[in-house]
Order: structure tokens, then sequence, then C-alpha cells
């Protein structure tokens, strides 16, 4: 869990580095989000419902029109079936992503803006079994010196990485903290789909967030 939060904590330190330069300069755009994910495809299929992240940058080509570089993770664990079928204890899978993504805004200036987006990129998938089993780390007390700790770790059976394209498309709904203010809060789901090879990948996250 902890090399994920690096990631997630890189994009949100990014976000607010650069909300000085929002302030100033309105064609420029930023959001950050998270929320819940839902593979798709299978009926009774290997990945479990998992949850998101997303940051992107990007300016306001006109007042209807966006473009923005966007980043996503997002993260599931292996349903019992899989696990099971392939007589393994336990696993995960994620999914990082870079994009590009044009957004088309209905009614930019007001409260409550409906809008859609399409975009596509590169995807990173990758699949990984594990094992629960413990670790010596050595520890520091004041009182008795150094010594050695017995810690919850994971064993990786096998790991299965792919670099491939993909696009997406979706549509959210925000809305203005106050009339004078231009942060919004928002709502949003898309469908990705990933040209994995042997079997597409396909997933809706639904996310939540802010944008200056």
């Amino acid at each position: 869990m902890l090399k994920y939060l690096k990631f997630i904590t890189a994009g949100a330190v990014v976000i607010a580095l650069a909300l000085p330069a929002a302030a100033q300069n309105s064609k420029f755009a930023f959001a950050v989000g998270g929320g819940f994910t839902k593979p798709l495809r299978f009926a009774d299929g290997p990945l479990k419902i998992g949850y998101n992240f997303t940051a992107s940058a990007g300016v306001h080509a006109s007042k209807h029109v966006g473009l923005s570089a966007e980043f996503g993770f997002n993260h599931f664990g292996i349903s019992d079936n899989t696990l099971a079928a392939l007589a393994v204890p336990d696993g995960s899978s994620r999914i990082y992503s870079v994009t590009l993504q044009p957004t088309f805004h209905f009614n930019p200036e007001g409260r409550f803006d409906f809008y859609t987006t399409i975009g596509g990129g590169y995807y990173r998938r990758t699949i990984e079994f594990t094992e629960p089993t413990t670790a010596i780390i050595t520890v520091f007390n004041p009182f008795i010196g150094f010594f050695p700790l017995a810690v919850p770790a994971q064993t990786v059976l096998g790991s299965f990485t792919q670099n491939k394209g993909g696009i997406n498309g979706g549509v959210g709904v925000s809305v203005k903290l106050s009339d004078d203010s231009a942060t919004r809060i928002f709502a949003e789901t898309r469908y990705h789909h990933i040209f994995t090879s042997s079997r597409d990948t396909n997933y809706m996250p639904v996310t939540f967030g802010l944008r200056w």
C-alpha cells in the first residue's frame, strides 16, 4: 500500500504547487479527486470493486472547451473464486494511466455545469499474486537500544505487467462552491478500455473531487 501512496502523494503535491498559478491565470485548470472503480465485462469477474485517484492539469481553450493531461490510478482486489482456482492466497491489480482529455462544457459560467469528456493515452496494468508472511526489521528503543521486530509483509508469487494504449469517455457534473468562486465540486463517471493482450481490460471509475 505504501508504494501506491507514493504516486498518489506525488500527484497531490503537483496540484498543490500549481494552485497559486491557477489563482493568477484563469486560463489554467486543475482537478484532483478519488472514488470507487467497478471492473467490467465479466459476470463473475476476476477483480473486485476497487478505488481510484486522479489528478489533472490543463487549459481552457475556450469557454466551452478545455484540454488537460490527466494521471489516473486504479486499484482492485482479486476475487475469491479466482484465487481459489489459481490456488494462491491473495492478489491485487493496479492500473496507472496518463491520458490527454478534451472536455466539453455545456454551462461553464453557471452555478451548475454538465460536461462530457473523451480521451486516450498510455495505460500500465499489473496483476500481482501474493502470500502473507513476516519480515524482520531492526527498530530502536531509547531504553533498550536496537532490537529485531517481526512485521507483516507480502511475498510476491507472481507479477504480470502490460503497457498498452487505451481510450476513455464519460460524463460529469460540477457545482460552484459560491457565485464568486472559480472552485467547483465535481462528480463524474468514465468508461476505460485498454487494448491488453489476450483480453481487453474494461473498468468504470466513479470519481468525486475539486476543480479550479
